[in-house]
């Protein structure tokens, strides 16, 4: 049966539909021995499918695997580092390594916490497609003691990089410490824009310090009996987990077979 490349590239764990779209633009994908274009179908079962001259080969789609993962500081978010460091599959065991695992969404280097990895891509391009508005929330730390008034501008939205930030839920988690010049914040977000807390707080005059990311949207960072992950700790996703999902996979996979069908 014909499907799309990207779609094809998702179900056998090697990259999210996103990343295998952009593969096959960067023309690291071939059919046949033919380069690739965006929106083209193949059969795994009867086509020669390469993905940066390596054949997916003709085996089925694995079984799905979700994992949660308290990605600790100073570890990369990718598959694979240029430039050497650390990454999020270094902390898997070999076994969950040959899933074909991908992080969902990315945290910075120097941000920790909550970071899923899956190699379901329709999970993948659901969670991280902006329509979905998947909430996200975050112990921040900042610099100073921001005002009543600087967390209703961070609360109803700023411009940042020429659009609005769609509004936030900003609460202060602890009195001020004077001691450090710091205040600890609870901020959940319903976008994911590129080091967006980051950004807009160093544009409100308070720079983070510290940044942690404690729950996706109904994922909490603990463990199955309530405690929480320590850094470099994953575990399973839960049934019940996988299935508060499962409505936005659903969703998305609905509007990939409307646009298919439009095309």
């Amino acid at each position: 049966m014909q499907e799309r490349l990207q779609k094809i590239l998702a179900q056998r764990g090697i990259a999210s539909r996103r990343h295998a779209e952009q593969l096959i633009l960067d023309g690291k994908v071939r059919v046949n021995g033919c380069v690739a274009a965006l929106g083209q179908k193949a059969d795994p079962d009867v086509d020669f499918v390469e993905v940066e001259e390596k054949a997916i080969g003709r085996s089925p789609r694995p079984s799905s695997v979700y994992l949660l993962l308290h990605k600790p500081l100073g570890v990369v978010s990718t598959c694979s580092d240029p430039q050497g460091r650390p990454t999020v599959l270094d902390l898997l065991s070999p076994q969950d390594r040959a899933a074909g695992l991908h992080p969902v969404g990315r945290l910075d280097t120097q941000t920790t916490g909550a970071l899923l990895l899956t190699n379901d891509g329709a999970l993948t391009f659901a969670l991280t497609h902006p329509r979905h508005r998947v909430t996200k929330t975050y112990e921040v730390t900042v610099r100073g003691t921001p005002t009543a008034a600087t967390l209703n501008r961070w609360r109803s939205g700023i411009l940042l990089e020429g659009r609005l930030t769609l509004p936030a839920e900003v609460e202060v988690l602890a009195p001020p410490n004077a001691l450090q010049n710091s205040t600890q914040l609870q901020v959940i977000l319903q976008e994911g824009r590129n080091r967006q807390i980051r950004l807009v707080a160093k544009a409100l005059g308070h720079p983070v310090l510290q940044l942690h990311r404690t729950r996706i949207g109904p994922i909490a960072l603990v463990d199955t009996y309530g405690c929480i992950l320590s850094p470099g700790q994953y575990r399973s996703l839960t049934l019940s987990e996988i299935d508060a999902l499962r409505p936005i996979i659903k969703i998305e996979a609905r509007a990939a077979r409307q646009k298919e069908t439009i095309l």
